[in-house]
């Protein structure tokens, strides 16, 4: 009698592990590459940044025809403005908590902050673009430039308005329709391809920055990245686990599980937008639906800042510091409110918290230069600010699904005993 023994499938790592082994061989080899940093510039980073131009590449249509599908599904105009006004103002909130936070512990910190030359320093100022320049930037002029450009608030008002419109139009849209469901799921297939990359775009783009700036990271400026990355942590465990247990129906343990590939994602990449299709993924695992998912993520990565508000805080205290200035409580209101609606329009890529930076000392009267302090590690503080933001976006994404599902719920049972 043969006996068949019928091989068990080998079980694959999952997506998180092998992102977090990438992670910490990265870090072994920046350490390593630290005296030839060059090399890990020259020969590693332009991988890093193949992977991350497929990531650009790819999520402009996954937004357009995601929201597109999105909104369809919902076929009532009216729910999709319940959710957007629920999704905003959660993002509001969040974003004052945030710099709230940073400025509370910069000022606890401000005393172990080192004392820094100021002279020679040198930044160039982004120019300033006004409140209402910020909202006609909103509206697309043209229908190509906002997807060659990435825009991605205009790319969301495209794909609301061309959604709305498939809705008022009715049965004569059917056609349309399927073809955009169609085009969202070839979309999203090029997404799957391009994700099963991401330990090999991690280990490639955060190698060259440890290369690069391992030994700042122990300098003088390590107090000052310190105490951005607590008030990350403590804005991450105290208002996102508060806020998803009371208003999302979920333990922040299997939150911050089920996120835990994401956030590896943008701790390396540095890019709300690049981590948008990774972001989708876990929040949906998590079980938010598709179709507020592709709403409210998108929006998220673009209006969205909560890590980028703490920056504001600590750095704003850290420069005063730096040229001897101490902030008066109105000034560090101001910082608040300027760090809010500065978050509104900033490009969800690396580096764009310089350019709100620049705001927020504006302000309240800092001198703009002093960005030239923290402008060498700004990459570290990055990894940290995109980190939390995502998080924040995936938070904002639950929260809205179980308000929506016990609205639901509420209709129903309301409909039922009539």
């Amino acid at each position: 009698m043969e006996e068949t023994q019928e091989k068990k499938p080998r079980k694959k790592m999952p997506l998180a592990g092998q992102i977090f082994i990438a992670l910490v061989l990265a870090l072994i080899a920046g350490m390593l590459l630290q005296s030839h940093s060059d090399i890990a510039v020259s020969y590693i980073r332009p991988f890093g940044t193949i992977f991350l131009n497929l990531v650009k590449f790819i999520v402009v249509p996954v937004v357009l025809f995601s929201i597109m599908s999105g909104v369809i599904s919902m076929s009532d105009i009216k729910k999709v403005g319940a959710i957007g006004g629920t999704a905003v103002v959660y993002y509001m909130l969040t974003t004052a908590c945030a710099t709230t936070i940073g400025l509370i512990f910069a000022n606890l910190f401000k005393k172990t902050y080192p004392v820094l030359s100021t002279s020679g320093l040198a930044y160039e100022k982004p120019e300033a673009v006004s409140f209402m320049d910020t909202i006609v930037n909103i509206f697309p002029s043209n229908f190509i430039t906002p997807m060659s450009e990435a825009n991605m608030l205009q790319v969301i008002v495209m794909a609301l308005l061309i959604g709305f419109a498939i809705i008022l139009v009715g049965k004569k849209a059917e056609p349309v329709i399927d073809r955009i469901n169609i085009w969202n799921e070839i979309f999203m297939k090029v997404m799957d391809m391009i994700l099963r990359l991401s330990p090999i775009g991690v280990f490639c783009l955060l190698c060259p920055v440890v290369a690069e700036n391992g030994a700042k990271i122990i300098g003088s400026l390590g107090l000052v990245l310190l105490t951005a990355y607590i008030c990350y942590v403590v804005h991450a465990v105290c208002v996102y686990s508060a806020t998803v247990r009371a208003l999302g129906g979920m333990s922040p343990a299997r939150f911050f599980k089920g996120m835990l590939p994401a956030m590896l994602f943008a701790f390396s990449s540095a890019s709300s937008v690049g981590t948008l299709p990774l972001n989708m993924e876990c929040t949906e695992k998590l079980g938010a639906p598709k179709e507020i998912t592709s709403f409210v993520l998108p929006l998220g990565a673009t209006i969205n800042m909560d890590g980028t508000a703490i920056y504001q805080g600590v750095c704003a205290i850290f420069i005063a510091s730096c040229y001897g200035i101490n902030l008066t409580f109105p000034q560090m209101v101001t910082i608040v409110l300027t760090a809010t609606l500065a978050s509104i329009g900033t490009a969800g890529v690396p580096g764009a918290g310089m350019i709100m930076l620049a705001m927020v000392l504006e302000s309240v009267g800092l001198p703009v230069d002093g960005i030239a302090l923290v402008a060498g590690v700004d990459r570290i503080f990055d990894m940290g600010r995109t980190t939390l933001n995502i998080t924040g976006d995936a938070s904002c994404a639950l929260i809205v699904s179980h308000l929506q599902e016990k609205r639901a719920k509420k209709k129903a049972k309301a409909g039922s005993s009539l």
